[in-house]
């Protein structure tokens, strides 16, 4: 009976098309994403434009940086604390603010680097706070069944947001230096907008103890990701693959330009190519999903990675080059989809933004250390043997998680469950979402 009433379940729930609140929170977050990735392009733009120095543009980088490894962990925190609705709507207006005044100063003409850096800084901290924080909401708008389908076309609307963006806010700076800034601040109001709009609470019913320290919070979404074996695991390789791929990512536009003495226009066409990449990979995933074990969709597209990474290496067309990049963010977009499903899936939402926060802070805030041993190896080696150092590791790690038992015994579904310490038996793929 009970699969009977499941089933009339969710023949009754309508389509994704008609969720007034999902198609809300998704148009208003790819608004903020758009801006925040056109205003980003802005920042190193306007720093060499007034000191004509790649320190201060290195800077400014760093500064939006730097909350990928210090800011995940208390977000999260926050998220789980107070009311996600709430902190998202502050979220924007603090974007909108700290843009603005950028605009303002760039149209007048004044600069200070420290206020660049300083707004780099809170726009991207604020960004990550509004990401975890519509992380745990998409569970909230949508049916439980509909989770795939919600988290692929959010990961599309970010990977279309990032190949939009950064063109984007190149071209409106060339008009005139102020209008990246505006235009980024005129997202993250129509994001407001669409927040104020939504009706759902973004988060379950529960009491809130004022009295419990922050800390101590975040140690609990440490300790609970810790306990998760095969999800341990997995942010641990991600955070290798992550450092590995900032190294490739820099060899890109070094190989071609430096090296070939191609236009930064080669540049623009391997990283479109990635970005489409990526987008197909997050539209495909629901096709996949129902196919593929977790510990498939690991191993396998590790396994893809190292063997595409030595193509960047030996060619040197901007068009194949693109192809290798776009096919490794295929793999890359289908990646953060099963993530997200497993990850939401088998967290319970009172510690979900602390979970996500750690994930995050381990898988990503390890970046900047391969864009920082990348441009040592590129300097000292060249591209080639770079690129194919890099290659060498990704096998490696690879090989590694074949290793691990923990993924190994991931023969389980995105829908959730204990972390298995033995091989789950019988037809249990991730299923159909």
């Amino acid at each position: 009976m009970s699969t009977v009433a499941e089933g009339d379940a969710v023949d009754r729930t309508p389509p994704l098309s008609r969720n007034r609140d999902f198609w809300l929170l998704w148009s208003g977050s790819g608004l903020s994403v758009l801006g925040s990735r056109a205003g980003a392009a802005g920042y190193a733009l306007l720093a060499l434009w007034h000191t004509g120095s790649g320190q201060a543009a290195g800077l400014v980088a760093f500064a939006a940086l730097l909350p990928n490894l210090v800011v995940q962990l208390p977000a999260g925190a926050l998220v789980d604390r107070w009311d996600r609705k709430r902190l998202m709507v502050a979220c924007e207006v603090g974007r909108a603010v700290a843009l603005l005044s950028v605009a303002v100063t760039a149209a007048a003409g004044w600069f200070w680097l420290p206020h660049l850096m300083a707004v780099a800084l809170l726009e991207t901290s604020l960004g990550l706070v509004h990401q975890l924080a519509e992380q745990g909401a998409v569970r909230h708008v949508v049916a439980p069944h509909q989770l795939g389908a919600a988290l692929s076309r959010n990961e599309t609307r970010f990977r279309a947001a990032g190949l939009i963006g950064g063109p984007l806010g190149t071209a409106l700076f060339a008009l005139t230096r102020w209008l990246p800034f505006a235009f980024a601040a005129l997202g993250q109001l129509l994001s407001l907008l669409t927040l104020l709009l939504i009706r759902r609470d973004f988060q379950d019913r529960r009491k809130r103890d004022a009295n419990r320290s922050l800390v101590r919070e975040m140690r609990e979404g440490v300790k609970w990701l810790l306990g998760q074996r095969f999800l341990r695991a997995a942010v641990s390789l991600v955070a290798a693959t992550n450092v590995l791929f900032q190294v490739v990512m820099l060899a890109v536009p070094f190989a071609l330009v430096e090296e070939e003495g191609r236009s930064p226009v080669a540049v623009g066409v391997v990283l479109a190519a990635g970005g489409i990449g990526g987008m197909l990979g997050a539209l495909s995933a629901q096709w996949w999903i129902p196919r593929l074990y977790l510990r498939t969709v690991l191993i396998g597209g590790l396994g893809v990675w190292a063997v595409l990474v030595p193509l960047v290496a030996v060619v040197r067309q901007p068009l194949l080059m693109g192809l290798a990049c776009g096919a490794m963010s295929y793999v890359s977009g289908l990646f953060n989809v099963v993530a997200a499903v497993y990850q939401l899936r088998i967290t319970p939402d009172e510690i979900l933004g602390r979970t996500a926060g750690a994930a995050g802070m381990v898988a990503y805030g390890a970046s900047a250390l391969g864009a920082l041993a990348g441009g040592f190896m590129l300097d000292g080696w060249g591209s080639r043997h770079t690129v194919l150092a890099v290659a060498v590791l990704m096998a490696v790690t690879a090989l590694a998680a074949a290793a691990v038992p923990a993924v190994r015994a991931a023969a389980h579904p995105a829908s959730g469950g204990p972390d298995p310490d033995l091989p789950a038996r019988g037809d249990d793929r991730i299923p159909a979402v």
